[in-house]
This record gives structure tokens, sequence and C-alpha cells, in this order.
């Protein structure tokens, strides 16, 4: 009698252990929840893992609380993170077994909201988001309503923010040193409360990416990668399917003002040849006009050109602009950044610095703020 006594109280005991370590276990949120915000060009022919590779990607979520873990896949990259209106910080998953970090723990137990952004190109790396881990019994809620206005931004590794973190102009590429948080695009676009969509790749070019053939590299400049969702290192990467092969989906992102900053890898090494880049900007032009007919598009030179090749794509922009709005394209504009000098410091490989950022940004703020409307 003792003994039956005795089993069925351990199973009591059993079960309620059983049950408290179910009730405390913690909630995974898939990436799929609805009340998940995204923006970016994202491929989601896996909707438990959303794979991208541009810098810029958005991902925004309000949960309930005292916690937050973020789940991706291992050797993403890196994230820049913000919970409610605290300071970001910088995520890594660039270890081989990183998958969950944690982002923020003893929180006050209400709503939270976090902000997520890739911060760098991943065209290497195929990053991927995997979800959210929350506390027990929590749940999302509804975000945020994102930005009504939009900005798109077609660049290269300015606009990535190469090197923004860099000490000097004598370090070389690091993904430790690339954030696109603190670029000017990122700085612009936050300063207007606009969606921000970016197109941006190192190296890339209208016509030619850097170190390429004089005849240009017709097979990966930006003319070709702005029609697809992810950034390909090689054209035959475009047979994988994914996030190689997506054409992009263009009634996902109606923008209402375009941002073109190319030229300067066109340039860069003395072999161009400005007959094709103008042809190049005019191909890029036809596109991006294609699937935006109601934009502003804004071509502007960046800040890191000077002497000779600064005048050469100042003058080709002008003419590419005066011969389009010449054919009816009336909502075509030109902007020039001030060249840097120096007098803020380095980037990585002579690339802008985070105070050259911040000038750069300053300055396209007052121009499209005037331009849009937008005060």
């Amino acid at each position: 009698m003792r003994k039956q006594l005795f089993v069925a109280l351990l199973t009591i005991v059993c079960q309620g252990v059983i049950a408290t370590t179910a009730s405390l276990q913690e909630t995974v949120v898939s990436p799929a929840d609805p009340h998940i915000q995204y923006v970016g060009r994202i491929c989601f022919a896996n909707p438990e893992r959303p794979a991208f590779n541009y810098p810029g990607i958005q991902i925004t979520a309000s949960f309930e609380g005292t916690s937050l873990k973020m789940k991706a896949k291992p050797g993403s990259g890196y994230f820049m993170a913000q919970i409610d209106q605290a300071e970001p910080f910088k995520v890594s998953f660039m270890g081989k077994k990183d998958s969950v970090v944690t982002l923020a723990t003893a929180l006050p137990n209400a709503q939270h909201t976090v902000r997520l952004m890739y911060a760098i190109e991943g065209y290497e790396l195929y990053p991927e988001f995997w979800g959210f881990v929350i506390d027990p019994g929590c749940r999302l809620l509804k975000a945020p309503a994102l930005p009504e206005r939009k900005i798109e931004f077609i660049g290269n590794s300015i606009t990535c923010g190469y090197g923004i973190e860099g000490e000097s102009e004598r370090e070389h590429f690091e993904y430790e040193t690339e954030n696109h948080y603190y670029s000017y695009a990122s700085l612009t676009a936050r300063t207007l409360d606009a969606q921000h969509w970016v197109v941006a790749r190192s190296g890339i070019g209208a016509y030619r990416n850097y170190g390429g053939p004089r005849a240009g590299t017709p097979d990966s400049n930006m003319p070709v990668q702005y029609e697809y969702t992810g950034y390909a290192l090689k054209s035959d990467l475009r047979k994988n399917g994914g996030i190689d092969g997506e054409r992009w989906d263009f009634s996902r992102c109606r923008p209402d003002v375009i941002c073109i900053n190319l030229g300067t890898n066109d340039l860069s090494t003395n072999n161009y040849d400005t007959t094709l880049l103008k042809q190049g900007y005019h191909r890029l032009l036809t596109k991006v006009r294609q699937h935006n007919p109601k934009a502003k598009i804004v071509f502007l030179c960046g800040s890191m050109l000077d002497g000779k090749e600064l005048e050469i794509a100042r003058q080709l922009l002008d003419e590419v602009t005066v011969e389009a709005r010449k054919s009816g394209d009336m909502q075509l504009y030109r902007f020039d950044f001030t060249p840097q000098t120096g007098d803020l410091g380095y980037g990585s490989d002579w690339h802008p610095s985070l105070l050259q950022h911040q000038k750069m940004a300053a300055e396209l703020t007052a121009f499209l703020s005037s331009l849009m409307n937008w005060f």
C-alpha cells in the first residue's frame, strides 16, 4: 500500500515538473509571423528562412515580455539593433555556430519594439533571418506603422557604408568596419522619416565595375543587378534560384524618390570609356524609370571623385539629365555632394569617414526636403 502511494505521489510530482517545465519554455516566433515588418529586397521563397544580401534590410517587431533573442543563419554577418528608444548596438552572427543572440534581458514587463538593420553587404555570406525568441506565454503585437515616405538608394561602396568604422585610409575592407546604418543614405532616411530601400554593392558601376575592362562588365553592372532581388557575384549563380535567381517584384515597393549614386568605380582606373559610361547611365535610367514611372529620380555625384574624373562624371550626368528631360522625363534631377578633402578624416581605403557621411546626409537631406516638400 505504501509503495503504491509512493508511486502515485511520484507520478503527480513528475507530472507537475513536466507541466512547470513546459510552461517555462520560451516562445519561438517564426519569421513568417504577420506581425513582423520587413523593408528591403528580401527573398521569401522559404518563408521560414527569409534571405537577403543588400545592406539596409530592416526588420521590425513589437513584443511582450522582458527579454528578446534573435535567430539567424550562422555566418550571416552583422546587424544593428535598437530596443525601444535605447542606443542602437551591433549584433554579430559571424561565428560558425552563432544562430541565437540575446538582444535584451531584464526589460520592464511591458510592450517593446525592436528594430533591426542589416549593416553590411552579404553577397558572399548568404544571410538569413530565422525569427525571434521571447518570454514564455508572450507574443508579438502590432508593430508601429512604417513611414509613408519611401526612398530608394542605388549605389556602390559609399552607399554601403564601406570602411565607415575604419580608423584610417590605410585599412582595407573588413566586414567589421562596414556599417550601412551610419551611411549618408540611412541617416538621410531617418532624418526625413522615410523608409529606405537599398540596391548597393561595393565596386559596382553603371557600365564598368571596379578594375573592369574598358569595354565594361555587362554581366554584373548595376543595370543587370537592378532587376533581381539580390546581388549575384557571378552571372552563373542566377541559375541557382532563391536570392541569386529571383527577379525582383517591383510592386513590393513604389518609392517616391530614387537616388542613384554611381560612376566612381567606372572612372576609378584610367581605362574607362566615357561614351560607354554615358550609355550605361542611360541604360540604367531606362530600367529604373520603366519600373518606377511616377518616382522622382535624382542622379547624385559622390564625394570620392576629384580632378578630371569628377568633372567627367558631373558633365555626363548633366548631359544625361538634359537629354532625358528633352525626351519628356521631367522628373529627373541632379545633385552633387561636396567632394571629400580629408579634413573630416577618411574611412578604410580612402572611403568617406563617419563625419563625411554625416556631412553628405545633411546636404542630401536639405535637397530632398526641398524637392519633395518634406518638411
